[in-house]
């Protein structure tokens, strides 16, 4: 028989995670999220500088949010319902700073990097810093969403990523309970989960704990990355194993999930394998939503049913929008199972590697992907 002809008619959704860099890299980004149904973003802050006062008046040598807002919506963000851009929790961050920029209306989220654990994280100081200096309680008050990368990097390369533990579970186990037990009301997401450690405690967490989670995460493993050094599935945190892809897709797919929704994480860059090593970071900017689609469909989930595609809409569409008190758009967007042919996004004299077309050693090209976006 042949293949079943799947169309998903879906409202738009909101990509809750994502990096949009900055100069002349931010409009072909934010055209590539307009062009995959998105309604709204979250613009990650770890640019150069980061973003890490809220407002412009105030005399930090960083970007402000309302500067980075500015510039995003002049490159062609004012067609988004929504955008958020967290706060960068450096080490000059203050309670003030938090209730201010909550009273102004344009604090709405803030972001916790591991000092010196991802692109741009050198900025960041330690998670206990916060805990104490009344930062997450002002957050906790002010009713901030505190968005996490959860590892912890002072570790040996054993406990980094070994048998029995990594980065992001030992943050997981270790870190975030100290938080959840000194601000119980802290609205708190978890940010590209990886591990079945953490989707178990996350799940144990109360309604104001989520997480979202990436494609790549739930297509790939770490076998993918090493066999044959595909670097550009390099990404932090490192995709895990097998055992673990099962938990993430178990917990997307599950017909109760209300904790875990979309943000993809993607973070274009035009050298992937640099002198000082492999930047961090999958671009898949324009295909989110179809790449999602391919991971449903891989775990058993038949888009072709109505409750197939009600599940699938939950995690894309409904549980960040909920999680985040945004508006369920009323546009909609189309997702269809044929083939779309993806090429590599030109940005001035830059090139920007889409995931699925870096993985694909017979093409420097174009590449073919299962799913497409009707125009």
């Amino acid at each position: 028989m042949p293949e079943q002809n799947i169309k998903l008619k879906l409202p738009k959704w909101y990509d809750l995670h994502a990096h949009f860099r900055q100069d002349d890299f931010i409009p072909p980004l934010l055209k590539a999220h307009k062009a995959m149904g998105c309604a709204g973003i979250v613009a990650m802050p770890n640019t150069s500088p980061p973003v890490a006062k809220v407002l412009e008046n105030d005399p930090l040598p960083y970007w402000s949010i309302e500067s980075y807002l500015e510039m995003i919506r002049n490159a062609g963000g004012s067609v988004f319902n929504t955008i958020i851009v967290p706060l960068y929790l450096s080490q000059d961050t203050t309670p003030k700073m938090i209730e201010d920029g909550a009273k102004s209306g344009i604090l709405k989220a803030a972001k916790y990097y591991p000092p010196h654990g991802t692109t741009g994280a050198e900025f960041s100081t330690e998670l206990k810093t916060f805990i104490d200096n009344g930062v997450f309680s002002a957050m906790e008050e002010a009713n901030i969403t505190l968005c996490i990368h959860g590892e912890e990097h002072n570790l040996s390369s054993e406990m980094y990523f070994g048998r029995k533990t990594n980065a992001e579970e030992y943050f997981y186990s270790e870190r975030l309970p100290q938080v959840l037990d000194s601000f119980p009301n802290l609205k708190i997401v978890g940010e590209h989960l990886t591990t079945k450690v953490s989707v178990n405690i996350i799940n144990q967490a109360g309604k104001n704990v989520a997480a979202s989670i990436t494609p790549q995460h739930l297509l790939y493993t770490i076998g993918d990355l090493l066999q044959g050094l595909k670097y550009h599935l390099y990404c932090l945190p490192l995709l895990k194993f097998e055992e673990d892809r099962e938990a993430l897709l178990h917990a997307i797919t599950s017909t109760n999930n209300t904790k875990f929704f979309a943000g993809t994480d993607s973070a274009p860059h035009a050298i992937k394998a640099t002198k000082c090593g492999c930047a961090a970071g999958c671009y898949t900017g324009g295909i989110a939503p179809q790449l999602y689609a391919q991971a449903f469909e891989l775990s058993g989930i038949n888009l072709g049913s109505d409750n197939g595609a009600k599940i699938f809409e939950n995690f894309l569409c409904t549980n960040g929008a909920n999680f985040y008190n945004l508006k369920t758009p009323i546009e909609t967007f189309t997702l269809e199972k044929t083939p779309q042919t993806i090429k590599s996004l030109k940005i001035g004299s830059k090139t920007i590697t889409p995931l699925p077309l870096g993985l694909d050693i017979n093409s420097d090209n174009s590449t073919e992907i299962p799913w497409s976006i009707l125009k």
